[in-house]
């Protein structure tokens, strides 16, 4: 599956970082994590740290499927509203997911200062707006909601967006502390590079082809015909696991971005902040660290790359006429233009957790709006797997939930 279309913007700007050897010889670990992208990175990191032989195997070159058409906007929110998923799941397992995606913005900032990353992490606060009048009075329920939680918010008028972010045709939106930024690309790169230091075997360009499994390890078999024996597989393949799983879990969409020129003066009062809003599918925004700025939207349905390809200049224009609604007198100039796919699930949340289907196996699939925090609380998890414990987001974040 193309997961991407043919000119993601931190591809472009940061080339080919690394590249890793085809298995050439049959190997043995304690861990094979398959995939290489952030998730994979953040795993196989933890894998490592935890003292396990590990092994990564891609069929691509690493980081060349979604992460190099994230927005690499790390939000504490999800996209199901906390008060919805409340109703969904339960006040328990609503407010220990968004808490989880809230403190894994704290381990990766940890994460970025101990690697020493150049991958411009930087902390943001969050404003989440309402596009329509309708939409404030469920966004100011969401907001009382949030604040009984614990979580730190305010609620600002649409007077106080115009004046503060010179945002016009707003409602009121909340505005929260929590939130950062990165390029997922070069800090994923970043964590491969740390942790071949310290024993992390990587194969690229090797792709899976059988799994074999018996009492204790799985035998995996690779395009190349060598194998490796694994006593457990971490399965970190994203929007891909739709072809290795037949169950309907996840719905993928196709997402449009947009970056503009460079220009530091334009944006500089959301330089500190990640903006989106109540729109369906939602405008979301964040300026990036060579300073300019990124936006993206118009969500469909995914149906085949050739296809949502065929809508980038459609795609653009209707992202930019969005713009123009907030900041009707700013010109944007286009850089870059791509798309890239998502899942959707029907609660917002990951898919984390052993499937009865594979033995000695585990997913992380960090869908949505925030994979990469689901990704972080996923390193726990996997963790626990390892030593046959469960994590109390186990059932929340399981499959047939």
């Amino acid at each position: 599956m193309d997961l991407k279309s043919n000119e993601p913007f931190w591809l472009l700007k940061n080339g080919l970082l690394a590249s890793y050897p085809s298995l050439k010889s049959n190997e043995e670990c304690d861990a094979l994590v398959l995939g290489g992208g952030i998730t994979g990175s953040l795993i196989a990191h933890q894998m490592i740290e935890n003292g396990y032989n590990t092994i990564l195997i891609d069929k691509r070159e690493l980081c060349n499927g979604s992460t190099s058409a994230t927005t690499s906007m790390l939000q504490y929110e999800i996209d199901v509203p906390l008060y919805e998923l409340i109703e969904k799941i339960g006040i328990k397992g609503a407010v220990l997911s968004y808490k989880a995606c809230r403190d894994a913005i704290d381990t990766l900032e940890k994460l970025s200062k101990m690697i020493k990353s150049n991958a411009g992490f930087k902390r943001k606060k969050s404003l989440y707006f309402a596009s329509k009048k309708k939409d404030a009075e469920w966004l100011k329920k969401e907001y009382e909601v949030r604040k009984e939680n614990g979580f730190e918010v305010q609620w600002l008028d649409a007077e106080q967006i115009l004046e503060k972010f010179e945002f016009k045709n707003t409602y009121g939106g909340i505005l929260s502390r929590h939130g950062a930024s990165i390029d997922a690309f070069q800090f994923a790169h970043e964590i491969f590079m740390h942790n071949v230091k310290k024993g992390l075997k990587i194969f690229d360009k090797t792709e899976m082809i059988k799994v074999e499994e018996h009492k204790g390890f799985n035998l995996v078999t690779v395009n190349s015909g060598y194998q490796i024996k694994a006593k457990k597989i971490i399965y970190c393949i994203g929007y891909e696991s739709k072809n290795l799983l037949k169950e309907n879990f996840v719905n993928l969409k196709s997402t449009y971005a947009v970056v503009s020129e460079i220009d530091k003066d334009k944006f500089k009062n959301i330089s500190s902040t990640l903006v989106w809003n109540t729109d369906d599918p939602y405008l979301y925004m964040r300026t990036t660290d060579d300073g300019r700025i990124l936006i993206g939207g118009g969500d469909e349905d995914f149906y085949d790359a050739e296809k949502r390809d065929s809508l980038l200049n459609k795609k653009e224009k209707e992202i930019l006429k969005n713009l123009k609604k907030i900041k009707p007198d700013y010109h944007f100039y286009s850089d870059f233009v791509w798309a890239g796919t998502f899942g959707e699930t029907k609660d917002g949340l990951p898919y984390i957790g052993e499937h009865k289907k594979l033995r000695n196996s585990y997913f992380v699939l960090g869908f949505g709006g925030n994979g990469i925090t689901f990704s972080v609380t996923g390193m726990e998890m996997a963790s626990l797997f390892m030593k046959n414990k469960k994590h109390p987001l186990s059932r929340y974040f399981k499959f047939g939930r």
